[in-house]
């Protein structure tokens, strides 16, 4: 017997530390998850549902705790729907995050062409220099068609002369924003949704009013010149980004996207490994640092 009880009680010790140390762990990933979570949800269009859930709850207990128990079985029921209800209210936040984490390096295939940065660039230079309004949307890996059910197809070669032909104000297709996915111009002639945020500023204008919109809804970048000003803007993610130069651009363009020019059979799985990792890095760090105001 006591051979049995020198070895069983090390074992068992070991065990209760590994229990521990999972227990921990788990925490530990619970509460990065649900701090992010939170952050992600009060910047978003149901963030006021997530404060009603939260009271919903706290009556719940509150119900509990008093033993009513008829209130209490109403409350039951109506939590058999929370899950749906869920889907349905969080169901453009949901398709923004897995668009993002299916854009990662690693789950990378093939895809158009690359897009052509300096054709943007050169059209939004030539639109602001004319204070001609436009909204271009880049796509990338959600379909923009499919969520707007506008435009007219154009299906052209992306250059700076077509994008400028677009917009002039005599065109037929000018009123509206256009779709350029990879190195082609798609649609043209598009609405795109307006955002229901109520933080905004009530001096922007309908056209950076469609492009927050847009990029809440997708992940696409859109890139704005204002009619009355001239000004140029873009907006990725939600967030609106005013007055940026040329340059400003180019280089935000170049940087999104330039995971998205490198062919993904030329990198290594290891190597699309870390890139996935780091970009997740990114993402993680962008969505808990607070954001900064436009200027």
């Amino acid at each position: 017997m006591k051979p049995v009880s020198r070895f069983t009680v090390p074992a068992l010790a070991t065990g209760r530390d590994n229990g521990t140390a999972s227990a921990g762990v788990e925490i530990s990933a619970l509460a990065v998850v649900f701090y992010y979570m939170f952050n992600y949800l009060q910047r978003s269009r149901g963030w006021p549902v997530v404060v009603g859930f939260l009271l919903l709850l706290a009556l719940y207990s509150l119900i509990t705790a008093l033993e009513l128990k008829v209130l209490q079985s109403l409350l039951n029921q109506l939590f058999l729907f929370t899950t749906v209800a869920i889907l349905i209210i969080f169901q453009p936040e949901l398709r923004r995050l897995l668009a993002v984490l299916g854009n990662l390096p690693l789950f990378a295939t093939d895809q158009d062409s690359p897009l052509d940065v300096d054709a943007v660039v050169q059209a939004t230079e030539q639109l602001s220099r004319k204070r001609v309004g436009s909204i271009m949307a880049i796509e990338r890996s959600v379909d923009i068609h499919q969520e707007t059910h506008s435009g007219v197809p154009v299906d052209c070669v992306l250059t700076s002369e077509m994008l400028d032909s677009i917009f002039v104000p005599q065109s037929p297709l000018h009123d509206g924003g256009v779709i350029i996915r990879g190195d082609r111009i798609q649609y043209a002639s598009c609405i795109f949704p307006l955002t229901r945020r109520i933080d905004v500023n009530h001096t922007l204008g309908t056209r950076h009013r469609a492009a927050i919109g847009l990029s809440e809804e997708t992940d696409a970048i859109v890139v704005i010149v204002s009619e009355e000003t001239g000004d140029i803007s873009y907006c990725h993610d939600g967030a609106l980004h005013s007055n940026v130069t040329l340059n400003q651009l180019k280089d935000f363009l170049n940087e999104v996207l330039k995971s998205e020019v490198e062919p993904a059979e030329t990198r290594s799985r290891i190597q699309r490994a870390k890139d996935s990792l780091r970009a997740m890095a990114e993402i993680i760090e962008k969505k808990l640092r607070p954001k900064e105001k436009s200027n």
